[in-house]
């Protein structure tokens, strides 16, 4: 009877280079994504010389509880309706400094928009798409503001212009043209939002 051969060796030798040139396609291949962060400037180190006093009627209070309800100057509040609050308070303009500003001049109110500050606070349950939503809602207020001004004097809207300026690629004679106009609209409302430390109640 004869012998029965072996199952035949399968060369395996090649397997770690197709392991290899496997990893560096999906490396290639593979996008990563990244998260959009929010653009917060940081306070300054060292502390301001002087105390800056800041009168309440200056700050818009907006409390965010676990359940996502929103406290806004001690009112219960819709999120739809925050937006609109917001640029309401930021254009008061109570000491009629402000000739731009088309607000009610209420005198229990915001003074001008160089002193509205809004006060963010949440507790530590918050959903975080409620809050970053929060968040956007008034941020908006302030491009709102900023777009109408920008019309009016450049017939153009501040977030395009803004966009274009900081865009790495603009041509520095764009930018340098845009420098001035985007600091300019950015001082008549000056982007002033504070974030309390987070509650746990």
């Amino acid at each position: 009877m004869p012998r029965r051969k072996g199952a035949p060796e399968v060369n395996a030798g090649s397997m770690a280079d197709i392991a290899f040139l496997l990893l560096i396609f999906f490396l290639v291949t593979t996008t990563i994504e990244t998260d959009a962060g929010l653009d917060r400037m940081l306070p300054p180190i060292e502390p301001p010389d002087t105390d800056v006093i800041i009168r309440q009627k200056n700050i818009f209070t907006v409390n965010i509880n676990k359940n996502g309800q929103l406290l806004v100057e001690d009112q219960l509040m819709d999120l739809k309706d925050l937006r609109e609050a917001a640029i309401a308070f930021l254009e008061n303009g109570a000491d009629g400094s402000c000739n731009y500003c088309k607000g009610r001049r209420d005198v229990s109110s915001s003074d001008n928009p160089s002193k509205a500050i809004i006060s963010l606070k949440n507790d530590r349950e918050t959903k975080y798409s409620t809050y970053i939503t929060v968040q956007n809602e008034l941020v908006g207020a302030y491009n709102d503001l900023r777009n109408r001004e920008a019309q009016r004097l450049y017939n153009r809207d501040f977030t395009d212009m803004e966009s274009e300026y900081l865009n790495p690629e603009t041509p520095s004679s764009i930018r340098d043209d845009l420098k001035d106009k985007v600091k300019r609209v950015q001082d008549m409302f000056p982007q002033k939002l504070s974030e309390a430390e987070t509650t746990s109640n």
